[in-house]
């Protein structure tokens, strides 16, 4: 077939191809769809047209003018159900094993946990809770000590400590029945800040007694320096609730003691080791000696309000 031959078959291919689709359209509510289609199968080389799917095909819409049932493919039951199993089962887990939970006595913060009151003090423990002592004991526990930027996002879902002046329902307000004090309170976060510049201000391991360089270098022994690992110059930035708006409290030296309290990853359900669950043990021990002395503020912040 020469060009110009081709030239011309093309409009009547394409008013041919228009013909149809206005037909099958005008049929599909008369019955005869079928018949019509079976007729004009010759009007387009190729293109069969027919109400049931064919390869390279021209399909017929039905009477109620949408797409024949045996047109559009369906998935099995079965195949069905075992796409859903699938999704369920990440990693051969099941779904409940990777979302993950909070631990007793925190509150779920969305992707982390906190406890819903401070780490519980002992006695003999009085003065020991500074920066270091704090980091390790959310550490025994399975958690971590959190930063400013999450105490202060958690002001709305946990009573962080705060002034006298501040609502007891919304946050840890230091009360007692007369005999106690009634101190504002702050909370140490795991946030760092030097008040000085020069690298000594966050602390220093200083130079042992007897160090040495390579004696092929050539270069003389340093002079022994003290260490300096608690410098009074670094310092861990305190928050508290402020109506569970947040705010800063000023900082604090890390060898001081002050409030705090730990955050948690959410715990996944699947089976511990031994180890772990010793740390789990020991760490709902402190959650619940955490949980008593958070009711016991509780109960003498409402003597105090109701003797005044």
């Amino acid at each position: 077939m020469n060009r110009r031959r081709a030239m011309q078959l093309l409009p009547r291919a394409a008013g041919a191809g228009a013909a149809v689709a206005v037909v099958s359209v005008a049929l599909s509510g008369t019955g005869v769809a079928s018949a019509a289609g079976h007729a004009a199968e010759s009007l387009i080389d190729g293109h069969p047209v027919s109400t049931r799917p064919k390869p390279n095909g021209i399909l017929v819409l039905g009477r109620n003018r949408k797409l024949p049932a045996s047109a559009v493919p369906t998935v099995s039951r079965a195949r069905f159900a075992a796409t859903a199993a699938s999704a369920k089962a990440l990693g051969g887990k099941p779904l409940s094993a990777v979302t993950g939970s909070c631990p007793s006595a925190t509150a779920d913060i969305g992707t982390w946990c906190l406890m819903i009151n401070p780490y519980p003090i002992a006695t003999a423990q009085t003065g020991l809770n500074n920066y270091f002592w704090a980091s390790q004991a959310c550490v025994d526990i399975g958690g971590y000590l959190p930063d400013a930027a999450q105490l202060i996002g958690a002001a709305a879902k946990v009573k962080l400590e705060s002034t006298i002046n501040d609502n007891p329902a919304t946050a840890t307000v230091q009360g007692s029945d007369g005999n106690g004090p009634e101190l504002d309170q702050r909370e140490m976060s795991a946030t760092l800040v030097t008040t000085q510049a020069g690298a000594d201000a966050a602390g220093s391991e200083g130079v042992t007694p007897g160090a040495h360089p390579d004696p092929t270098s050539g270069q003389p022994d340093p002079t022994p320096e003290p260490a300096d690992p608690s410098p009074s110059t670094l310092q861990y930035v305190t928050v508290y609730s402020n109506h569970t708006n947040g705010g800063f409290a000023g900082s604090e030296p890390v060898g001081t003691a002050e409030n705090f309290r730990c955050a948690f990853n959410l715990r996944q359900s699947a089976s511990t080791s031994s180890s772990t669950s010793s740390v789990m043990r020991e760490q709902s021990a402190v959650l619940q000696r955490s949980v008593i002395a958070g009711r016991q503020l509780a109960a003498a912040a409402r003597r105090a309000q109701s003797s005044r």
